[in-house]
């Protein structure tokens, strides 16, 4: 075999010969060889998240972007360049260059399941690109968003086979779920987690940390390694939801979007075709019915929709800003003429998650209704609309403005059958090999195809075995044809698209879709979802190359043609085991009882066990259970004793001056509160506090919870509504403290609030 096809490269041998003795050896210095040329690029990949291409100015949108701007006038933009429709399946494409199902990858990793497509692991025969390049010579970082770990391998114990320093990058400073507070994020550098290094109150963001790191990397590796390149992946949390930005950043976009989404569409679309991004002839499609006109919104309710898009806005430019500095330092520091930039704004459309708008995004995630005046009454409470984006809440924009942060297309996140879902900008940037070029690159493109790119810049031949695997083929094809020639006739000639249900194929310029089961802007499971099957759906059918946005359905004058795309997508399906289709709701429609989780039912914490990712914490809010606590009592005890959530909801039981309190926070709309009438005894005391269904035991039904200290009644309370799936997308279970959103307003402005007596043991066990 050639060395190239087989990694790692052998060891390289001793280039001295050994005698009897040291006088009758031959010495010389081993030399490791070089595998790569001198002037192979430094690789830069900037991953944004949930952000559509009707947001950015630089592509017709109102968000502030100029470092995207800077970089395509300083490179090349691909405005028919593609994503999967999901966060974990986009970035296991992306990284490794195949097929997301083929890789286990067909949703999120939080809900995977047995099906082979589904299994949320991305197996060692489809090693990374970074595991190749770091083989070669690299040396390799990733920042931010992760969501490739399996869910239940997230706590500090590891096991660490499956986190990214474990596949390919020498180093990684982030979180592992698919979302964080921005404020006050459960972070990991490399194995070990780690706090923020600042509190909100002391200016802390995620975005502006992660920036502030990777410059940190870049200043040790240009002192310690000059020689070697490297290879960065820096994936922001933004603008995924929670939308938190300091004020000032959303107040730049007061009144902007008073005229509402219907409105901004129509601006975006002019503004994207008078660029020249969009072909002149682009014809804006139409908003869903089952998506409200603004027209609709009842003006009292306006303000708060308004104000989501600002705040949301100034997240966007915000992240942008830090794209900047990171872009400024590899220019300052001499790199930047032979880096290879990759700016991908977004890793699906922007999200419709947010339904109708919301204070606390996860109740659409759990399934709650709510109504808009709920949230807006809640705001009051806090302070009204200026709590938005802060730590207070978890806020995410209504529906409608992630349609028209998808401008010109049909669909969003989720919706892997429209482009809005599936299409995302990038530009490219490389001073040493690429001119600038205004011109967009419309040669249809997919996200994996970036690792065969790299492969054939650097002048890799894609290993047959790595580390001892045989590895699978790569799915994508290499972009670099494309580099000095616009008008070349793209290489990509069949992508298929499936998430949840909803999918496409796409084929030498035509493109069938089929929507799918559920439109995920609304709420609740659809009627009959359960008995849903594929052969249900009626598909669609586009002629891509002259219809630029699914703007004619050409599925009833041309039947034949729909066959034959429909047995493509079949065939495809069948190679990268996308089979069940819609494999990927089988855990949140048909059996939520299987979503990941702890294979325990009893634990027993000590007092300073934290930071315990939820999805492995014990099920405190929607399973019957019993907590004991033994603790040392101090008088008129104060803090928090623990804590399963964050701010946008969770539970927490703590000790406010000597009185026991509990806390059931709803997703901030119902929050239920028990208050002890006498304080706890000082010293050693065993408090417990127990959990039952009020009730047949069902998702989301009432809790009745009962506090007991010594034996003794302490309170007692009913929960109307409980959590059936998640609190929070990435917060954690802390014992004696809240490192987290602070789940109870009543102690935000003490948080963390340790408690400040001593806790010898909690356990915690199931009764049911």
């Amino acid at each position: 075999m050639n060395p190239q096809e087989v990694l790692p490269f052998p060891p390289t041998p001793s280039a001295s010969t050994a005698g009897r003795t040291m006088q009758d050896s031959v010495y010389a210095q081993r030399e490791k060889p070089r595998r790569l040329p001198e002037d192979v690029p430094n690789i830069l990949i900037i991953l944004v998240d949930d952000a559509g291409p009707g947001l950015p100015t630089t592509f017709g949108g109102e968000v502030r972007t100029d470092t995207l701007t800077k970089i395509y006038e300083e490179g090349i933009g691909y405005n028919r360049f593609h994503t999967t429709a999901m966060c974990s399946p986009t970035r296991a494409s992306l990284m490794t260059g195949r097929n997301h199902h083929r890789i286990g990858n067909g949703q999120v990793a939080e809900l995977a399941n047995d099906w082979d497509g589904y299994a949320g692991q991305i197996p060692k025969s489809s090693a990374l690109g970074a595991e190749v390049l770091k083989q070669y010579g690299y040396s390799t970082g990733a920042w931010g968003k992760w969501h490739n770990t399996p869910a239940i391998e997230t706590t500090a114990a590891g096991p660490f086979d499956n986190w990214p320093t474990s596949i390919g990058f020498e180093y990684f400073y982030g979180f592992l779920a698919g979302e964080a507070s921005q404020y006050e994020p459960n972070l990991v550098r490399n194995t070990t987690m780690v706090l923020p290094p600042k509190t909100p109150e002391e200016g802390y963001h995620l975005s502006e940390d992660l920036a502030d790191d990777a410059i940190g990397w870049l200043h040790r590796h240009k002192a310690f390694e000059p020689d070697k390149p490297f290879f960065m992946y820096w994936a922001s949390g933004c603008l995924h939801a929670p939308h938190h930005i300091m004020k000032p950043w959303a107040d730049k976009y007061a009144g902007k979007f008073d005229d509402g989404w219907d409105a901004y569409r129509a601006r975006t679309h002019q503004r994207a075709r008078d660029l020249g991004w969009i072909p002149a002839d682009t014809e804006l499609t139409p908003r869903d019915p089952r998506l409200a006109a603004w027209d609709d919104i009842p003006d009292e309710q306006k303000p708060f929709h308004r104000r989501l898009m600002e705040v949301a806005a100034g997240f966007g430019e915000h992240v942008d800003v830090q794209v900047g500095r990171l872009i400024d330092e590899v220019e300052r520091l001499g790199y930047g003429e032979n880096t290879l930039v990759f700016y991908i704004w977004g890793d699906n459309g922007s999200s419709g998650e947010g339904q109708n708008g919301t204070i606390s995004e996860m109740l659409a995630q759990n399934g709650i209704p709510t109504t808009i005046d709920m949230h807006i009454r809640a705001l009051e409470e806090m302070g009204g609309l200026d709590v938005l984006g802060t730590p207070k809440v978890e806020n995410q924009y209504h529906a409608a403005w992630a349609w028209a942060g998808s401008t010109p297309y049909k669909g969003m996140k989720l919706l892997a059958s429209h482009l809005g879902g599936t299409r995302n900008p990038m530009v490219v940037r490389w001073p040493a090999k690429v001119k600038p070029d205004p011109t967009p690159r419309t040669q249809f493109h997919h996200c994996n195809d970036i690792v065969p790119t790299i492969y054939e810049v650097v002048g890799i031949t894609p290993p047959l075995v790595v580390n001892g695997v045989p590895q699978i083929p790569i799915d994508g094809v290499s972009m670099a044809y494309s580099f000095d020639d616009p008008d070349a006739k793209g290489r990509l000639r069949t992508q298929y698209f499936e998430i949840m249900g909803s999918r496409a194929i796409y084929h030498d310029g035509w493109m069938a879709s089929a929507f799918g089961p559920r439109a995920p802007w609304v709420p609740g499971a659809p009627p009959g979802i359960k008995e849903w099957t594929p052969d249900q759906d009626q598909w669609e059918l586009y002629h891509l190359d002259k219809d630029w946005s699914q703007a004619h359905d050409l599925a009833d004058q041309m039947p034949e043609k729909l066959a034959q795309l429909k047995d493509t997508f079949s065939i495809e399906a069948a190679k990268n085991s996308v089979y069940p289709v819609g494999g990927g709701l089988w855990i949140t429609v048909l059996h939520p009882e299987l979503r990941i989780s702890t294979p325990y039912r009893e634990w027993n914490f000590t007092g300073d066990v934290i930071r315990m990712p939820e999805p492995c914490a014990p099920s405190l809010g929607n399973r019957a259970n019993l907590v004991t606590i033994d603790a040392d009592i101090p008088d008129r005890a104060n803090g928090v004793l623990y804590a399963l959530g964050g701010a946008g909801g969770g539970l927490t039981c703590y000790v406010d001056d000597g009185f026991l309190c509990y806390e059931y926070n709803l997703f901030i709309i119902q929050r239920t509160k028990i208050r002890s009438e006498h304080r706890l005894p000082t010293g050693p005391t065993t408090i417990e506090v127990k959990t039952v269904y009020a009730g047949e035991a069902k998702p989301a039904g009432p809790l009745d919870i009962t506090m007991s200290v010594k034996d003794a009644p302490y309170g007692s309370g009913q929960v109307p509504i409980s959590a059936p799936l998640l609190f929070t997308g990435n917060d954690c279970l802390d014992i004696g403290t809240c490192l987290g959103g602070s789940v109870s307003l009543d102690y935000f402005d003490k948080a963390p609030f340790p408690f400040n007596g001593h806790i010898d043991n909690v356990n915690v066990r199931y009764l049911s």
